[in-house]
């Protein structure tokens, strides 16, 4: 007599719902963190286990509506993680954390798929090549250069340019790897309108079929943001492990996934830090950035915006995404009020890519005496807005004109805001930019008004302006 054995199906129940966070009772079995659950009666209904609640019963993310869901209800166990739709027939789409195509070109059907939910590389298999990315934007190509394989930080409060200047990265830097790279673009909690600009600038940029966009807008609920971020990442190391591809990710807005992350805490009643966050935000932020690195298989160069609530850059959670940045743009109110755009603040904005080793000699040292410069003009502003410029001594004044020309001259005009300005977008390499600001420095064009060299590319024929 031939003996069959008997799968045992795990069952819960519901035991409370908070808003997205649904807390389930096991009696006789023990899932595993991020299990997937489902609704007995209704198996479209999806939960994701996030923590443990208690020695029987666990938190769950809800990822379907809530309509259907009540206390008392029976979940079944699937013992399998949420999946999301790689490969080659996600690049040029939309898609959500579920792999539905959000772009309105109908459906697809995908091969392959990878759990959302990964452990980080082990650390015999990164790679430690330096390389520098030009952006073609000359303030990040010079003071803060990235690396290829690295992470930039583009930090800002609302409303001074973050979005814009990364999708003139994405368009400038796509466009010159889209033959050798694929591209992942995580809009995480930002408006929807955004993401649609994206889109048509990539197709008109004729680079959306190298990229793939995951969306998760902040009219989404929080479980949605904060899985999104994951998911995309999933996407990338597809991408870097499997396709053998460089990869450019992209995220718009981190700062938006630790925002997610406080929600959820907040509904499974969670104690706060001292500064208000979730007690769990730096494990998150660490098993995001963790699986963001490059490896022998293939690059993955990371861009990550991040919003500054309040322009506090002191906040917690923009300051606990620092540690895992290579190159960090600081974008300023005072710059983008004085309509220098991009409006980065020079002297605040690093790169461990400046070294010697690494951008060369001459890079490194035109950096160097262009913060000197600036740094002396900025303590000669309070005797200039007290007693005026002409009563500064005369190599005061001259250095205090060649800072304005440096900081007039760092302006540029983006391609992604042609219709907005009127301008001419422009890429300017990055030897161009260090050839030009020496000669700034040296005193090559100080008989030139400073006027004059606001969003300009290269100097090249100013002198006969």
């Amino acid at each position: 007599m031939e003996l069959t054995k008997e799968i045992k199906v795990e069952k819960g129940k519901i035991v409370s719902i908070e808003g997205q966070i649904i807390e389930v009772e096991f009696k006789d079995s023990k899932p595993s963190i991020h299990d997937i659950l489902v609704l007995e009666e209704d198996p479209s209904i999806q939960m994701d286990i996030y923590s443990s609640a208690t020695s029987t019963s666990y938190y769950c993310l809800l990822l379907s509506s809530g309509n259907r869901v009540y206390r008392g209800a029976l979940v079944v166990n699937t013992k399998q993680r949420l999946q999301i739709p790689v490969g080659k027939e996600v690049l040029g789409r939309i898609i959500d954390i579920f792999g539905n195509p959000q772009d309105g070109l109908g459906d697809f059907k995908p091969t392959e798929f990878r759990p959302v939910y990964n452990d980080g590389p082990l650390y015999s298999d990164l790679s430690t090549h330096q390389e520098l990315l030009e952006t073609g934007i000359k303030a990040i190509d010079l003071f803060s250069p990235i690396l290829k394989g690295g992470k930039i930080g583009l930090f800002g409060g609302a409303g001074v340019g973050k979005t814009i200047l990364l999708t003139e990265i994405i368009h400038n830097v796509v466009t010159l790897h889209k033959e050798n790279a694929a591209s992942v673009f995580a809009g995480v909690g930002e408006r929807i309108r955004e993401g649609q600009e994206l889109f048509e600038a990539l197709k008109e940029a004729q680079v959306l079929p190298s990229v793939s966009l995951i969306f998760g807008s902040m009219g989404d609920n929080p479980a949605n943001r904060y899985l999104t971020s994951y998911a995309a990442v999933a996407i990338a190391e597809h991408f870097r492990d499997v396709m053998k591809k460089d990869v450019l990710f992209f995220i718009d807005n981190i700062f938006r996934f630790a925002q997610a992350g406080n929600e959820l805490s907040m509904l499974m009643n969670t104690i706060p830090s001292e500064d208000g966050y979730q007690p769990t935000l730096s494990s998150e932020m660490a098993s995001l950035h963790e699986r963001l690195v490059s490896k022998t298989s293939g690059f993955l160069s990371t861009v990550e915006a991040i919003y500054i609530p309040n322009d506090d850059i002191l906040d917690q959670g923009v300051q606990a995404i620092f540690p895992y940045l290579d190159s960090t743009v600081i974008l300023s109110r005072t710059v983008y009020q004085q309509g220098l755009l991009p409006a980065i603040d020079i002297l605040s904005s690093t790169s461990v890519a400046l070294d010697p080793a690494i951008v060369g000699t001459k890079h490194y040292e035109v950096v160097l005496q262009v913060q000197g410069i600036l740094k002396q003009a900025v303590s000669l502003e309070r005797i200039v807005s007290l007693v005026g410029e002409s009563e500064l001594s005369a190599q005061d004044q001259l250095i205090y004109k060649r800072a304005k020309k440096l900081r007039n001259f760092m302006t540029q005009s983006f391609f992604v805001s042609e219709n907005q300005t009127g301008r001419q977008g422009m890429y300017v390499p990055l030897k161009t930019t260090v050839d030009d600001v020496l000669q700034i420095v040296t005193g090559a064009y100080d008989a030139i008004p400073e006027e004059k060299f606001l969003y300009i590319g290269g100097l090249r024929g100013l002198k006969s302006i």
